[in-house]
């Protein structure tokens, strides 16, 4: 199932892991000893330790290695603020604008990836977040490296046991008086853990980048051009398993988890284009499951008079965007009396049956025009700045085309047909029925304007405040459709709906620091955001709901600093409302039948996080996280199926109550070995809370060897300890409230990647 407020349904891969609720906020970086090592390096995969990570003005969270992520190669990890994480995950940026305007169809890992071609790379804070962007959360914000005087090859090599290829360099240097250049180019070929069938890798990425700097003025001014061009295509997997009493799950019929593919072993589907009546079958393997992009940014910086320092990001870019994915729904036993056959061979078929929903957007043409302007300037006890930014987003026709089709409940499934008379799941002969049931269109563009100022204000030396606000104006403009997608659907222009929206949205951030002792004090911060709606509200058969969404969090706490740790520990108030979800649903009382509803909740959150740093010898480093947090759903309620369900008070799906992070490191001469321990209580996996599965450690660790000035090398172990089992929700699954009968049953749903070994050698001459 998928239950956040976008309509991307259920894309694991790119939010497979529920990170630490991170709430220590603003404050935070000046106050515990942030300029001190963590202790916990990037995996050997990731280039990122050779990155200056931003320090700038305290707007980023230290001590989180979010490119540390146990669920795939592709991108950061989620950093969960104690509300579900949007399917694209986290918010990425370069050059401060974002990778992509909206994660749906084009997700972010489709044109961004960690690369040598970064110069560097920091976390923003929610409270930076909120003042510059009006949004909630916390964001990746990096920087592609630019030319020096300095002629400079940076580069990566690294690989895994199971076949993982990855290659990624940079050349940089000067090209002229005042001129320069950088050249780059990222080149990964991933298989992941799993053996499929129809292709080699499950991610296929190719990123180039090319850019000239100007520097005049005697240096007060630069100017950038920069070009990026990106190639991308990735695959989901999941994985069927016993689930048994108290949240644990064993591996079934030969199925290994995390080793085994779930993709139906042709890795073709087949569909019916919403907008033109036409049949097309999609290929996996191909580029069908491809996205690609143009990226032109022109950014630079100028001294202005009276201290004043002025920088600008201007970003064009034209993409087209591509999602094919099958997405299981419910796994059921049929006879032969059934009337199940495999497609291939006609041979009637017993056993496991998954019903599967197919999902498939053929190339979505976006544009999108980035800009931010901001002037700054120190005075006193006062660091100011003000902002402007322009985002403009056109989509041209985004459709999303769907069809259900059944596949074996096994390793590399076999697709199966269906013919019983009466039945409503009965197939065509390649295995397909119920063409475009909750299909998806919208068509237009959207645009935000926002100004926002900031101060950090040191009132005293034992008093200060950091306050900022957004103001935004958003438009968004467009057509869609009010008719109900039933079999067989395609849109008629005839009967298109137009709408044209326009709101004033206000957000904002204040963060107090009182120093009580030279050592210790006392934190307050609150944040604040607004939202109603983006284009893709509209792209079911439903007005969508788009009153104010209003998303205020209170935080209090308390810090000490010493010079063996440091501590901040801070208890949060959050709430949000009107979310949206589309959820596939299963009938409880027959498992055949499916539909689709558009839901709108809120949540409310309660947490308490602990964040240490100690440094209690040379050479040794620890840090250590723990957060307790208790999110619900509130105004939950829908009908399905002729019932009516509330789910208010509810645990909020996937996301743990406690959440612990633990990061010893030493470091002796050339040497540096180091692990990351992190635990997750247990996760609920359907709606009404009757399944969950149980609380889970991950764990990485490694080693890293300086070999000289130009090389260095690292090896890297995930989930060391030879974890595997189950996580995410359990598909299909969504209105079960007695978990009893699903004891000892076959089930399907995400899955935590078995031990991985991965190498990496950096160099840079």
């Amino acid at each position: 199932m998928y239950s956040t407020q976008t309509h991307n349904p259920n894309f694991k891969m790119n939010k497979k892991l529920l990170l630490m609720l991170a709430f220590s906020m603003a404050a935070t970086a000046n106050l515990t000893a942030q300029e001190t090592p963590t202790g916990t390096p990037p995996a050997a995969t990731d280039t990122i330790k050779k990155i200056k990570v931003v320090n700038s003005d305290t707007k980023e969270e230290k001590n989180r290695n979010v490119m540390l992520n146990a669920a795939n190669n592709t991108g950061p990890r989620e950093v969960n603020i104690g509300l579900p994480s949007t399917v694209g995950g986290i918010t990425i940026q370069e050059n401060d604008l974002p990778v992509v305007y909206f994660f749906w169809p084009e997700l972010p890992n489709r044109t961004w990836r960690q690369s040598t071609s970064l110069g560097r790379t920091g976390l923003l804070k929610i409270s930076e977040a909120a003042i510059t962007t009006g949004d909630l959360g916390f964001a990746v914000n990096s920087y592609t490296k630019l030319g020096s005087d300095k002629q400079e090859v940076v580069g990566n090599l690294s690989g895994s046991h199971f076949g993982w290829l990855k290659g990624d360099v940079n050349i940089s240097g000067p090209m002229g008086k005042n001129w320069f250049y950088t050249l780059g180019a990222y080149a990964n070929y991933d298989p992941s853990t799993y053996d499929m069938k129809f292709a080699k890798y499950s991610d296929r990425t190719q990123i180039y980048r090319a850019g000239v700097t100007k520097r005049f003025n005697n240096g007060k001014g630069q100017i950038n051009f920069l070009y990026k061009y990106a190639n991308s295509a990735s695959l989901t997997n999941y994985a069927i398993f016993k689930y048994k009493e108290g949240g644990k799950v064993e591996e079934v019929n030969d199925f290994r988890i995390g080793r085994d593919s779930y993709i139906v072993n042709d890795g073709t589907l087949k569909f019916k284009d919403l907008l033109t009546g036409k049949t097309k079958f999609a290929d996996m393997g191909g580029s069908d499951a491809a996205s690609f992009s143009h990226s032109f940014d022109v950014n630079g910086k100028y001294t202005l008079q009276n201290d004043w320092n002025f920088t600008f990001a201007s970003r064009i870019r034209y993409a087209e965007s591509s999602q094919l994915i099958g997405i299981p729904l419910g796994v059921f036993n049929v006879t032969a009396e059934d009337g199940y056959a495999y497609q291939k061979s006609g041979q009637a078929y017993t056993g496991a049956v998954n019903s599967m929903l197919g999902l498939y957007t053929d190339g979505t043409p976006t544009t999108t025009f980035l800009s931010r302007f901001e002037v700054k300037k120190t005075k006193n006890a006062h660091n100011m700045r003000i902002g402007f930014t322009e985002y403009y987003y056109n989509v041209d026709q985004f459709t999303s085309n769907r069809s259900f089709y059944n596949q074996t409940a096994s390793a590399a499934p076999d697709k199966l047909v269906h013919n019983q008379v009466g039945s409503s799941s009965n197939t065509d002969a390649d295995g397909f029925y119920n063409y475009n049931i909750g299909g998806e269109y919208h068509n237009g563009f959207e645009n935000k304007m926002s100004t926002y100022f900031s101060d950090d204000w040191a009132v005293t030396d034992w008093f200060s405040v950091n306050y900022g606000i957004n103001l935004r104006y958003q438009k968004i403009k467009g057509d869609y459709y009010l008719t109900p997608r039933t079999d067989g659907f395609v849109f008629d222009p005839s009967q298109k709906t137009y709408f044209d929206n326009d709101w004033f949205h206000i957000g904002g951030s204040v963060n107090t620091v009182l120093k009580v002792t030279k050592r210790a004090g006392v934190l307050l911060d609150f944040t604040y955001t607004q939202n109603n709606g983006q284009l893709e509200s509209y792209s079911g058969f439903v007005t969508p709901n788009l009153s104010k969404t209003k998303s205020p969090l209170l935080g209090f706490g308390v810090y000490y600093n010493d010079k063996i740790f440091s501590v901040v520990s801070q208890a949060t108030y959050l709430t949000r409302n009107n979310f949206q979800a589309r959820l596939n649903l299963v009938n409880p009382d027959d498992v055949s039948q499916s539909s689709v509803a558009t839901i709108f909740y809120d949540i409310q959150t309660l947490g308490w996080t602990t964040d240490v740093v100690a440094s209690p010898f040379k050479g040794f480093s620890l840090h250590y996280l723990i957060t307790f947090q208790n999110p619900v759903y509130k105004n939950y309620d829908f009908t399905a199926f002729g019932n009516n369900y509330s789910y208010n008070d509810k645990n909020v799906l996937e996301i743990s109550k406690t959440l612990m992070e633990i990061d010893p490191s030493y470091s002796y001469k050339k040497f540096k070995v180091w692990a990351s321990f992190r635990y997750f209580s247990k996760q609920f996996a359907n709606l009404t809370n009757a399944l969950y599965f149980d609380d889970r450690w991950e764990t990485f660790g490694g080693v890293n060897y300086q070999i000289n000035d130009h090389l260095d090398f690292g090896v890297t172990a995930v989930n060391f300890l030879n974890q595997t089992g189950a996580k995410g929700t359990i598909n299909g699954a969504e209105l079960i409230t007695d978990a009893s009968q699903y004891y000892d049953q076959t089930l399907v749903g995400s899955y935590i990647r078995p031990f991985t070994l991965e190498a990496s050698l950096n160099f840079r001459f």
